[in-house]
């Protein structure tokens, strides 16, 4: 809908600019003057008390006699083309009302959409549209308005209702009709999908606040959803024709109208959505039956079950790469382009377009059964093909976009041959009917390309047999045919179509197999070659071609028309200089015109079927029966092989994520290995017995392949060897697995047998074999066996198809049985096991795929059903797998692919998350996820390469596994470490007296991601600050979070205080009216925070950046000073905290230095202090007893007991370790439960429950898959949070009778990254918590919700830039993404997400620009995209560039787009069509640095300027008229500079207009000072030089007050006045300062270092 959106707003922008961003209608028509609207009947005004404001009230015994109307004239229309309606009522308590809105489709059809509460079910025609309406306070769901009917806010997608109800397309409202019984205060339309529960406080991506003018009033402390109600009306999610209400918990909503709902509803009304759509009565019956159930409670509740997302993204998840395969129906069919650097062929039901230079491949998708037939028109624009089946079709393309211009049945069963005439006006296609009669159709095409029909000119039936049909070159209603015994000459004639046979004479009994116009050449299999008279219906010559006599085994004779045997043609294709032939004995020929004799050859492995020379005769193409596909360079007479393939259905594959090799074993009975990145053919293994499954080694270059025989064969890659082969099964091998750690091998066959094998020594020598333990058949096949990720568990279908059993993947023992049978006892068939699958991330799921079409979740320990997706597929699901970090879930069920979210909401869902996608024409024996997780492989009939598009995990979690995995999937061993020295006893060391200092090996970095990681940086803080001349900037603004703090966030509920880290930076923030307090003081990262208890004091730690100790800075948060900083630790400091009285504060060290430090909350001296032996990652006090406290970390718990001895405070530590139960782990965090109680988690995901009296753990269970690196506990509920994204809490009941039988998972969510930082109310209701992706989320524990608080980029931020109305301003990342953020909120509006690609640089679109506003943006890839923020959609994407774009620029009157990148290179865009005008090589081999366009009138010709600054030193200054395509060099500027260093910084070459005066260049960059210079135009000269003190990295220009801003990378920010030299520095980030730009208005500066983002107001303007 947000394209056609974009669309309309295009076409039509004048009539509809006005209209955004809303329209307040009762405004637009003057409702109280009354002219362009009427009233009828008891319609008043009154001022209502919780509004505020005076609202109308309609009234009336019968509603249809009181209404208003607008507008008044029934023959006018409103022409409001906003596809949302809002309207602000409340119906009347104890009555009836109505409302008519009358709205216009595209189509002119006028429609009426009604809704009241009178409506009893839903009802429609093609006119008219009736809707019940439910209130929020009813307790049926129909009827008459209860009495606490509340204030309710409508929203309508009416673009929606009318495509989904009437399939027609919104145009634009007409009228609306309000009849009584009602108080109404507005109405208005909108493009923005608005919410008038959110503002400004609490941002979300996909609502914006109600404008204030419409809004409803909210009394402080109260939140919106407890005053009114809200319905959101779209279709989709409403299959019932009802309008609900939604109601709402605390901020955040959980919908009626979700589709979820929809199912709760028919499963608990028994009622299917074909039955309510067939007869909508039923619902009616149904409601009456269950009406005193469906209270609102039972509708709560069924919203909070189904609350979950709606789509599936990235939308499309997969894309098709590359397809490895050729032919299908036949191997007859491949076409050169005109241009000769293509090559269309079919591969099976999709037709693949071959770039020859580089093996790129382009699809033409589409076809359902095997491509049959393909020709091209004789300018290779339109491309014409035909499939076989019974559902056999013609479909014409347009060749260079790749549309379908035309599809139709063919009035055959199959087709076997397809001509085009030379201008595309006439196809000709043979095929057979359906008594196997030859027929003839030819059809009228001319108007194909324009939209036009294609309908037949004439068909004919006919009882001769024909090979191949060609149109005539010279007359497109001939033909001519030559088969079997005959060739034939055609003619369409009056709508008939004729053929008269040539005269053959004595050669009638030959197999004539192919025809080549325009030469009227035809080939025979015995060697003929026949030269046709057209006039004469003869043959005008014959000859035949015979291969030489063998007389010398070393030596051939060329062939001649006079000895031997005649050569089998199967093919033949001649140009205006020689003939090509392709014969059965799998040569090649290229002959003269005369045949004279063979000049040039190439032999193939198989057959040659077709041959095809090249438009330039250049080139000659080759098709092989066997699958092959190839040419030959006639001038350099180089063989290339394009493509191989198997010739039968691929059975099964494996992948080598090391070398990226593919091996897949086939039907045809080949065994290949392929490079998947050049789709080479590398190996061909070929045996008497077929191969059915293979399987890669993790690490080695080393497969086995398994056959139908049991022969189990290992295969060395590197010698081509064979290693070792085994006889063990005697049926055929249905599955093979290697352990994921190399150790084993594990085979299985179809009569039941499985074997162990020791894939450790070369010969894999048997260690066990198990006899009748796997379910017998071949349908597992070929991945018949699973291996978990940790190498410890192997499942497989057996010992009967209904039990799947868990072994231990080292001796085969049977660990579980899981009888699939019984999971599900109302079905009346019993389920069959077919497919399992272990989840890579976590051993305890696996996963199976049953005959039911169904796929379960098991738990591996217990063999409990965890959840369930049925209706997987049309067909039985053929293989699963899930992709490395457990996200996704692929499924294969016939030829279909679907990519499923893996984390699936509940136990039973029916509608589940996923995408599905076509082009295999046959059933897909295997598919899954390449080793590297970027992509995924799916065989059958063909090999299927796609591209997995979704964005990896922001911090993957571990898997289990001992060892890390690299990119490439090969294990990374941990490094060496030196011997650790003998251990010293300090026992009796006196520790009054100094001791002497020992340095250790370096300490090494824990494996907990709990432990403080700061930043690597490559910038130094300047140590010579500058004096300040002028005070003319204040900070306003800090957007972004730490996302690699720990503990970095607090807030305190109770008095309203929430405070974060961003950079060095403390932001206070208000969430009441979004304004920030910033403390200043740090000058390295904050590595975490603390706040009292009485919340008026907040401590934050972070390096001291000099090398010495970190300081910790205490902050009075009334008046925002720092009143004390202390320093102790060396390293970075990991954990603060406060007593529960506030009395003691504690400060621990991070891995370097595990130390604790006790201080004094008082004046905060040093009280105490205490080393131990390993890294602690969390510390705590106790909130029962101020004296006692905890801390965790590798070694173990540390519990704490302050003690005071003559004013002396001590620490006494007891460490206990971990229990045996857990193993060797890692705690990661804690907290105190009420009960004297310790929680402790671990970096595996335990949680362990500590009686902190006894110190004694009494209660361990497994709480997530992963690291839990945040714990808080509240009342009965224990919150987790932990390296799985997932956020989870526990009802925890009374401690003191809790066993791990009680313990239970309350809630569950999952968010954008790793959790960090966490802080709840007591109740633990609601929260607030930070991730790794630099997001804050507000959690309501009591309707599941997330809303996001604080957003900021996770990567480096490459650019940020203001509109030119300064509303908003839009940043781009290393991530790839574009986010735009409104200036007067900072609130994330829209972000555009490119995968796997770093954006560099965006600009917006002028003023000039009128119809929408756009913003471009330059990728590491050289393309430019533009995207339309009217509609949130890319408009267009450009490739200009081969290398990395590093500055873009709308021209002054967005005519074109200036882009520079990485090489130097200038290029001159459309931004309408995306062609590449102009490219500028002028500053070739040094990177463009910046790009400037102005409006500007100077010198040459143009009304436009423009520069570019290279890193050269070179700038260059044009002038433009981009209208006329004018664009001349201006001034070429050279900058001198000395020859610098190895170790010499090079900071960027900037220039940029002056915005005062455009004759003015202002330059700065490496050279023989550091300054600012000011280059005239006019006088061709430096006019003036300002000094600086440092170099620049980033430099940007005010429009007023001659400003200039700089940014260096010794963190400061500069601001320089330029007439005077003085200037201001600002020391507020923690790096680099990369970024800088002023707005328009020069009013506000933006300044950024990696990820922090300062926006500062510029102050006496």
């Amino acid at each position: 809908s947000g394209s056609r959106r974009g669309k309309n707003a295009v076409s039509d922008s004048k009539s509809q600019s006005w209209q955004n961003p809303y329209v307040n209608i009762f405004k637009h028509v003057k409702i109280e003057e009354w002219k362009k609207s009427a009233k009828e009947g008891e319609v008043s005004t009154f001022r209502d008390k919780l509004l505020k404001c005076p609202v109308f009230r309609i009234s009336g015994v019968i509603p249809e006699n009181s209404y208003i109307l607008i507008p008044r004239n029934t023959k006018q229309s409103l022409d409001l083309t906003g596809h949302f309606f809002y309207l602000l009522f409340r119906p009347s308590a104890g009555k009836y009302f109505l409302v008519h809105i009358d709205v216009a489709s595209k189509e002119g059809q006028i429609v009426r959409i009604s809704f009241s509460n009178m409506f009893r079910e839903f009802k429609f025609t093609p006119t008219w549209l009736q809707f019940p309406f439910v209130c929020g306070a009813s307790k049926g769901l129909v009827g008459r308005a209860p009495g606490s009917v509340r204030w309710t806010c409508l929203m309508l997608d009416l673009q929606d209702i009318l495509s989904f109800y009437l399939n027609c397309s919104y145009s634009h409202l007409k009228r609306v009709k309000l009849f009584a019984n009602m108080d109404v205060k507005n109405m208005f339309t909108s493009d923005l999908l608005l919410d008038p529960g959110k503002n400004k406080d609490f941002k979300h991506l996909s609502f914006c606040p109600f404008p204030r003018e419409m809004s409803f009033p909210v009394p402080k402390g109260t939140a919106w959803h407890d005053l009114y109600d809200h319905i959101k009306y779209a279709v989709l999610p409403n299959l019932f024709g009802i309008l609900f209400v939604t109601y709402f918990y605390g901020y955040r909503e959980i919908s009626c109208l979700c589709i979820y709902l929809f199912l709760f509803f028919s499963d608990y009304l028994k009622i299917s959505p074909c039955t309510l759509q067939k007869n909508p009565k039923n619902m009616k019956l149904k409601m009456k039956e269950k009406n005193s159930l469906l209270s609102k409670d039972v509708r709560r509740a069924a919203c909070k079950s189904f609350f979950y997302p709606k789509k599936l993204l990235p939308d499309p998840i997969l894309r098709l790469s590359r397809i490895i395969g050729f032919g299908g129906a036949s191997t007859k069919h491949a076409l050169w382009t005109k241009s000769g650097s293509e090559v269309v062929y079919p591969c099976h039901a999709i037709i693949i377009s071959m770039k020859i230079s580089s093996n790129q491949q382009r699809f033409f998708i589409g076809h359902t059964d095997k491509v049959s037939a393909l020709t091209f028109n004789g300018s290779t624009t339109v491309l014409a093909s035909a499939q076989t089946g019974n559902n056999s079709v013609v479909r014409v393309w347009d060749y260079h976009n790749g549309n379908c211009l035309a599809i139709f049945r063919n009035h055959a069963h199959s087709l076997s041959c397809l001509s085009f005439s030379s201008g595309a006006a006439v196809l000709c296609g043979v095929g057979k009917d359906v008594h196997n009669k030859t027929l003839v159709v030819v059809w009228n095409t001319l108007n194909v390309r324009k939209g036009g029909p294609v309908t037949v000119l004439a068909k004919a039936l006919t009882e001769v047999d024909i090979n191949t049909m060609k149109i005539a070159f010279f007359d497109d209603t001939r033909m001519v045919s030559c088969g079997r015994d005959n060739i034939r000459l055609w003619r369409v004639r009056n709508g008939t179509l004729r053929s008269c046979p040539v005269d053959l004479g004595e050669y009638r009994s030959l197999d004539f197999n192919f025809f080549c116009p325009p030469y009227r050449f035809a080939c025979s299999r015995s060697g003929h070659i026949f030269e046709i008279d057209y006039g004469r219906v003869s043959v005008k010559n014959m000859r035949r071609l015979l291969p030489s006599q063998q007389q010398h085994a070393s030596r051939r004779e060329k062939w001649t028309f006079n000895t031997g045997p005649g050569i089998a043609i199967n093919s033949i294709s001649v140009s205006s200089s020689f003939c090509a032939t392709g014969c059965e004995d799998g040569f090649m020929r290229l002959w003269p015109l005369d045949f004279s004799a063979v000049f040039l050859e190439a032999e193939h492995e198989g057959p040659v079927s077709m041959v095809s020379v090249s438009v330039d005769s250049q080139k000659v193409l080759a098709v092989t029966s066997t699958g092959n596909l190839g040419f030959l360079d006639v001038s350099s007479r180089e063989y290339s092989t394009l493509m191989r393939s198997h010739t039968d259905t691929v059975l099964g594959f494996s992948v080598d994520g090391i070398r990226r090799h593919l091996t897949t074993a086939s039907a045809d009975g080949t065994l290949r290995i392929w490079n998947m990145d050049s789709l080479h053919q590398l190996f061909d293994f070929a045996s008497e017995d077929s191969p059915c499954s293979v399987a890669f080694h993790p690490h080695e270059q080393t497969f086995c392949c398994g056959f139908t025989s049991g022969i189990v064969r290992v295969f060395d890659i590197s010698n081509a060897k064979l290693l070792a082969e085994h006889r063990q099964h005697k049926g055929e091998v249905i599955g093979l697995a290697f352990s994921p750690d190399g150790d084993f091998m594990h085979s299985a066959d179809s009569q039941g047998s499985l074997a162990l094998y020791d894939a450790s020594e070369e010969d894999h020598s048997v260690i066990r074999l198990a006899c009748n333990v796997v379910a017998r058949g071949t349908e597992r096949a070929p991945d018949a066996l699973t291996v978990s990720g940790d190498s410890r568990f192997l499942a497989f279908v057996g010992p009967s198809q209904y039990i799947v059993t868990i072994a231990d993947a080292q001796s085969l023992d049977e660990l579980l049985h899981v009888d699939v049978s019984i999971l599900d006892v109302e079905s009346p068939q019993l389920d069959v096991a077919l497919k399992v699958c272990f989840s890579p991330a976590s051993t305890e799921h696996l996963l199976i795929a049953t005959s039911a079409n169904k796929i379960l979740w098991v738990c591996t320990k217990s063999g409990r059903l965890l959840r369930e997706v049925s209706n997987v597929h049309k067909h039985q699901c053929s293989s699963l797998s899930v992709n490395e970090d457990s996200r996704f879930l692929l499924t294969a069920g016939h030829n279909t692919v679907k990519v499923w979210d893996y984390n699936l909401p509940l136990k039973k869902l029916k509608a589940c998350l996923s995408q599905m996608f076509i082009g295999h024409s046959q059933p897909i024996r295997q598919v899954g996820f390449t080793p590297d997780q970027m992509g995924v492989v799916s065989v059958g009939d063909a090999i299927f390469l796609w591209d997995f598009l979704a964005s990896p995990r922001d911090s993957p979690a571990d898997t289990g596994m001992n060892a890390l995995r690299l990119s490439n999937w090969m294990p990374r061993q941990k490094a060496p470490f030196p011997s650790s020295p003998p251990r010293l006893d300090f026992s009796a060391i006196n520790r009054d007296e100094p001791a002497a200092e020992l340095h250790p090996n370096k300490p090494t970095r824990p494996d907990c991601y709990k432990h403080f990681v700061p930043r690597l940086k490559t910038s130094y803080l300047d140590q010579v600050r500058s004096i300040s001349f002028i005070n003319q900037a204040v900070l306003k603004a800090v957007i972004g979070y730490n996302g690699n703090g720990r503990n970095n966030m607090v807030w305190s509920p109770d008095q309203g205080l929430f405070a974060y880290t961003c950079g060095c930076m403390v932001v206070v923030e208000y969430l009441h009216t979004g304004s920030q307090r910033h403390l200043q003081g740090h000058t390295e990262e904050i590595s975490c925070l603390a706040i009292t208890n009485d919340a008026q004091i907040i401590a934050s730690a972070a390096g001291s950046g000099d090398g010495d100790k970190s300081l910790i800075c205490i902050w009075d948060v009334q008046n925002g000073a720092c009143s004390k900083t202390i320093s102790y630790h060396r390293g970075a400091v990991q954990s603060l905290a406060f007593s529960r009285d506030d009395r003691f504060f504690l400060s621990v060290g991070d891995f370097s230095e595990p130390g604790l430090a006790l201080w004094s909350s008082k004046n905060f001296h040093l009280l105490s202090s205490a080393n131990v032996s390993g890294p602690i990652h969390d510390a705590a006090f106790s909130p029962f007893t101020a004296d006692q406290m905890a801390c965790v970390g590798s070694q173990g718990v540390y519990f704490c007991v302050v003690h005071m001895q003559d004013l002396h405070f001590n620490l006494q530590i007891q460490r206990m370790a971990a229990p045996a139960e857990v193993g060797d782990v890692e705690f990661a965090a804690l907290c105190y439960h009420m009960d004297s109680f310790l929680f402790t988690s671990t970096n595996r995901g335990h949680v362990c429950a500590w009686d902190a009296n006894t110190q004694a753990c009494v209660i361990i269970w497994e709480a997530d898959d992963d690291e839990i690196g945040v714990l808080l506990c509240g009342g009965n509920r224990l919150f987790a949070g932990s390296s799985t994204r997932r956020l989870r809490v526990w009802d925890i009941g009374a401690m003191k009778r809790i066993t791990r039988e009680t313990i239970a998972v309350e809630r569950e969510i999952m968010l954008d990254g790793t959790t960090i930082s966490a802080a709840f109310d007591n109740t633990m209701d609601m929260g607030i918590v930070g991730t790794t992706a630099g997001t804050l989320w507000y959690i309501n524990w009591s309707d599941n919700s997330a809303i996001r608080l604080v957003s900021g980029h996770k990567a480096k931020v490459n650019d940020a830039v203001f509109s030119f109305d300064e509303s908003h301003f839009a940043t781009c990342s290393e991530d790839g993404s574009v986010r735009v953020w409104t200036t007067h909120s900072y609130e994330l509006v829209v972000q555009f997400q490119v995968l796997n690609q770093a954006c560099g640089c965006v600009c917006w679109s002028p003023a000039s620009i009128k119809d929408h506003t756009r913003v471009a943006a330059g990728y590491g890839d050289g393309t430019l995209r533009i995207f339309q923020l009217a509609s949130t959609e890319m408009e267009i994407k450009m490739h200009p560039h081969q290398v990395a774009v590093t500055a873009i620029q709308y021209s002054a009157h967005g005519h074109v787009i200036v882009s520079a990148g990485k090489n130097g290179l200038v290029a001159v865009s459309s931004p309408t069509n995306g062609a590449t005008l102009r490219v500028i090589r002028d500053h070739k081999g040094a990177t463009i640095t910046t790009v400037q366009c102005v409006n500007e009138q100077f010198g040459l010709e143009g009304n436009e300027l423009w520069l570019a600054a290279g890193a050269d030193r070179r700038v260059s200054v044009w002038a433009a008229d981009w209208t006329k395509e004018k664009c001349d060099l201006l001034d070429w500027l050279s900058f001198p500079a000395p020859a610098p260093s190895q170790d010499d910084y090079l900071p960027p070459s900037i220039a940029a207009f002056s915005p005062e005066d455009h004759s003015l260049v202002v330059y700065t960059g490496y050279g023989v000072e550091k300054e600012l210079l000011f280059y005239s135009l006019s006088k061709k000269q430096i006019i003036k030089k300002i000094s600086l003190p440092l170099w620049v990295s980033c430099m940007s220009l005010s429009s007023k007050s001659q400003l200039v801003a700089v940014g260096s990378k010794e963190r400061v920010l500069k601001l320089i006045k330029s007439t005077s030299g003085v200037f201001q520095d600002f020391c507020q980030h923690s790096d680099s300062v990369q970024t800088c730009h002023f707005s328009p208005s020069g009013a506000l500066l933006f300044s950024v270092a990696f990820n922090e983002i300062l926006l500062w107001e510029v102050q006496g303007l």
